[in-house]
């Protein structure tokens, strides 16, 4: 039987899942390990079933119509363990299951699209590891689905948080049961996480890792590669660190394919739009994990090292430090768990000889656009303006509203127009 989780602090993606299971029989929430599904799930179920658990699996296994005929609302948790039930589920919704009678949960994407397809009667809901506005205190003063709506609305607030605040942040990961712990017990988490990723993860997908060493040296490589276009030859080249002989081609993308189906790599794609025709749009994806925290823990960075400007781990070439890299990676997550909500899409734009590059498009279903770019620098110079004011030029009227994300300490707008909000003022 399901039972609410002490402590539990609401998430953002609880007012999706109401949405959607006050019409729909069926949800599966997707993402990485940890990121807090059972427990979001758990709060709404009467009874659970958890397949990660082999002596549950076997039961279920046995007699897989039980779990069809239990209390609804019913959470399956971890269902990929046992993929039949997936087929059960979608023909109960097909018989007439009433809304909110069934709760999925998994933690890596089926290769065997036939199988995870729900067709519609299954829809797919994304979690992610906990957003800033999760995270902090005090509640965001400006909201993303406001300046979506094309208003230019006002904006404003003060916050505390300064770069130290950040570059902790990034450390302390989104993951609610990490997030809690300090020093040596939080990265030990970290390392377990990521050891169970290597050791144990890729064989449940049915990759064998003959070389685990080098494949953590490849998530190292990735990992400094965060908030960058680098090619995956360059990050190849960099996990080597220097060495003549090179894994090939063939060894190196399983490991790409695997992490994305654990959740563990979210790049952001590129922007294609639908309503402009910008000359010379690159397509490489932007480099992400799920969170900075693991892209930091590969690299062994800590709070004094990246506010010191080092860069810990193999070299990646890139614009600007490692910490304004991972500070990216933060507010990528938090844009991403904010842009969810409001039903909209995030992806990067850079010209190919990257003249003009803007870090974050979020892009609505009708083709109009908010513009993001993301500053260390917390008193935004003209030049950090100078991409949002050509892409105005550009596409005009479809350009909602052009924001930057510093972490300075006050909201505001500049007499160009552009606003500038700390990143943890911003909220869904």
């Amino acid at each position: 039987m399901g039972s609410p989780s002490p402590g539990y602090r609401p998430r953002i993606v609880d007012s999706e899942l109401s949405e959607l299971t006050d019409q729909l029989p069926a949800v599966a929430i997707e993402g990485a390990k940890a990121v807090g599904k059972t427990a979001t799930a758990s709060r709404r179920a009467v009874t659970s079933f958890r397949f990660d658990d082999l002596a549950q699996r076997s039961v279920a296994e046995a007699d897989l119509d039980r779990v069809i005929r239990s209390t609804p609302p019913v959470l399956i948790d971890e269902w990929q363990h046992l993929p039949a039930i997936w087929d059960k589920v979608r023909r109960a919704v097909d018989a007439g299951a009433r809304p909110g009678s069934f709760l999925l949960t998994g933690s890596n994407a089926p290769r065997d699209t036939g199988t995870h397809s729900g067709g519609g009667r299954i829809v797919g809901l994304r979690m992610r590891p906990l957003s800033l506005a999760e995270r902090v205190g005090e509640p965001p003063t400006v909201s993303l689905r406001a300046l979506l709506d094309g208003t230019r609305p006002a904006v404003g607030g003060t916050t505390a948080f300064r770069l130290e605040d950040y570059a902790e942040e990034i450390l302390a990961s989104g993951f609610p049961g990490i997030r809690a712990l300090t020093g040596r017990a939080r990265r030990s988490q970290l390392d377990g996480y990521l050891a169970r990723v290597v050791d144990r993860d890729f064989a449940e997908l049915g990759q064998q890792v003959r070389n685990p060493v080098a494949l953590r040296r490849w998530m190292s490589a990735y990992a400094a590669a965060s908030s960058t276009t680098a090619t995956f030859e360059r990050i190849r080249d960099a996990s080597t660190g220097g060495h003549a002989e090179k894994p090939a081609r063939s060894t190196v993308m399983p490991y790409r394919d695997v992490l994305e189906r654990l959740f563990i790599l979210e790049p952001v794609p590129a922007w294609r739009p639908t309503r402009n025709r910008i000359a010379e749009l690159a397509e490489p994806p932007k480099h992400q994990l799920v969170d900075p925290a693991l892209a930091a823990r590969l690299l062994g960075a800590t709070v004094d090292a990246l506010i010191e400007g080092e860069a810990p781990g193999p070299f990646i070439p890139r614009d600007g430090t490692l910490v304004g890299a991972l500070f990216e990676s933060l507010v990528t997550l938090s844009l991403r768990v904010y842009t969810q909500a409001s039903e909209a899409r995030v992806g990067h734009l850079r010209t190919h000889r990257g003249h003009h590059e803007i870090d974050l498009i979020v892009e609505r279903d009708d083709g109009r656009i908010l513009a993001v770019e993301v500053k260390l620098n917390p008193n935004p110079t003209r030049d950090c303006v100078k991409h949002l004011t050509w892409l105005a030029r550009e596409i005009g009227d479809d350009l909602l509203d052009a924001v930057i994300v510093t972490t300075g300490n006050e909201a505001y707008r500049r007499p160009d127009g552009i606003a500038v909000v700390p990143a943890a003022l911003l909220g869904p």
